[in-house]
């Protein structure tokens, strides 16, 4: 349960509990279980606090410090964190259906099994970032920096990653389907044994990718950049790789619906 007289403190409001921090640095912060809903905490210095299994439905933290905090299972359902510091922070099992993270840094944080179901991460940065088996489903991550992240068995079937880095990023057996991945950085990326079914892949940066036993029925590889890449025992049925460089690409035992169009296909191996 939260300290009674930490929780007094912060309802009274963002600057009379900055200061209290300021002026007491060494003392844990306990929230846990705390009835936050609606509460303003925009810029609130809540860096290293436990706030596991709090309710800030609809609560404003809008640039706050929640660098190392503990959100372990807490509803963070219709929150504004946008520009958030996040950084190494624990939201396993979060509810954030719907948050505004729009340009939030959530670095090294772990997100594992957390639903962050139609959030808005424009722009965020999730470099490092733990989401396995997150629920990602229609999710905003335009712009956002993922790179190295551990995306593995993460759901986000129609997900918006158009322009997202997501170089050497970890997304095997994720869930991809319909996805926007157009303009994506995914070079080196291990995507074995994910689902890419109708998935817009146009113009990708997929060189040295892994996308062995990865379906790619009818997905849009116009312009794609697959020089390198590792496709075998991929699904290919209905796949548009007009454009794509396959130059160096492994495609033993592809499932193709005939000749991939491709702009270099003589240079593909293992066909």
């Amino acid at each position: 349960m939260a300290d009674r007289e930490q929780l007094k403190i912060l309802r009274e409001g963002v600057e009379a509990w900055n200061r209290w921090r300021k002026e007491n640095p060494e003392l844990r912060v306990n929230l846990t279980e705390a009835d936050l809903r609606e509460v303003n905490l925009s810029q609130a210095n809540l860096r290293g606090a436990d706030l596991q299994k709090a309710d800030l439905y609809l609560a404003k933290l809008y640039a706050a410090d929640l660098t190392e905090a503990n959100l372990g299972k807490a509803v963070l359902k219709g929150a504004d964190i946008s520009k958030g510091d996040l950084q190494r922070a624990n939201l396993m099992g979060a509810n954030l259906v719907a948050a505004d993270l729009i340009g939030a840094d959530l670095r090294w944080a772990d997100l594992s099994k957390t639903v962050l179901f139609e959030a808005d991460l424009a722009g965020a940065k999730l470099g490092g970032a733990k989401l396995s088996r997150a629920d990602l489903r229609g999710v905003n991550l335009s712009g956002a920096d993922l790179h190295a992240a551990n995306l593995s068995g993460a759901d986000m079937s129609g997900a918006k990653l158009n322009r997202a880095d997501l170089h050497g990023a970890i997304l095997i057996g994720a869930e991809l389907c319909r996805a926007d991945l157009n303009g994506a950085d995914l070079y080196g990326a291990d995507l074995s044994g994910a689902n890419l079914g109708g998935a817009i892949l146009s113009g990708a940066d997929l060189i040295r990718a892994d996308l062995s036993k990865t379906d790619l029925k009818h997905a849009d590889l116009t312009g794609a950049r697959l020089r390198g890449v590792d496709l075998r025992k991929a699904s290919l049925e209905g796949a548009n790789l007009a454009g794509a460089d396959l130059s160096e690409a492994r495609l033993d035992q592809a499932i193709e619906s005939g000749p991939p169009r491709a702009a270099r296909p003589q240079q593909a191996t293992g066909v």
